[in-house]
Order: C-alpha cells, then sequence, then structure tokens
C-alpha cells in the first residue's frame, strides 16, 4: 500500500515541483538567478542602480547588437526591466563588461 502511495503522490506531482531550480536569467520576471554556497538561491532585479565595474562583478555581460538576452536603456530613476542608472556609489548590483563567457547578454538602447 505504501508502495502505491508513492508511486501515486510521483506519478500525479507536477514536475515543475520536482525539477531542482534553475539559475541564469528568468526573462519574464526580470531577475537573475544565483545559487549562493549555503542560502540557497539569490534572485536579483535587473534594473535600479548599477555600477560597472572591473573585478568582483555581481554579473559579467556581454553587449551584442543582435539576440541580447536584456535590451538595456540608460535613465534616471530605473524602475521597470532593462532600466539602469548608472551610479558610482550604493548601486543595486555591479556588472563587469566581457567579451566571453558572460552570465547573460545586453544591448543597448537609444
Amino acid at each position: 500500500m505504501k508502495t502505491f502511495l508513492l508511486l501515486f503522490t510521483l506519478m500525479t506531482t507536477p514536475i515543475s515541483l520536482i525539477q531542482t531550480p534553475k539559475t541564469g536569467f528568468d526573462k519574464e520576471r526580470c531577475v537573475f538567478i544565483k545559487q549562493q554556497s549555503s542560502s540557497g538561491l539569490k534572485e536579483t532585479p535587473l534594473y535600479g542602480k548599477v555600477k560597472v565595474v572591473e573585478y568582483f562583478a555581481d554579473f559579467k555581460v556581454q553587449i551584442v547588437s543582435s539576440f541580447p538576452d536584456l535590451r538595456v536603456k540608460s535613465c534616471h530613476f530605473a524602475s521597470s526591466c532593462g532600466e539602469w542608472e548608472f551610479v558610482e556609489s550604493f548601486p543595486d548590483f555591479t556588472v563587469q563588461f566581457v567579451e566571453y563567457f558572460p552570465d547573460f547578454t545586453i544591448q543597448f538602447e537609444d
């Protein structure tokens, strides 16, 4: 009977609950999900105040001219997906521009 209940539970459980959470860029929610060492997953919204650094960035980003993961618009008071306000202090997250092996790709809009 226990075997039957276990099989029934596994067969009726949605696959999304069984799979491990994905890390990476989530376009639908405009967040980047990273695995933390002990605390699980960390979600960072991809809008707000951004600081460009050369080392130890939160995200490695590649600038492309077509088919980006995220279209970025530079503006003041960034509050929606892809709107970045470039700052020198108190950023929401930091980025490093790279040529190879990015976390995600961006394209700047006018």
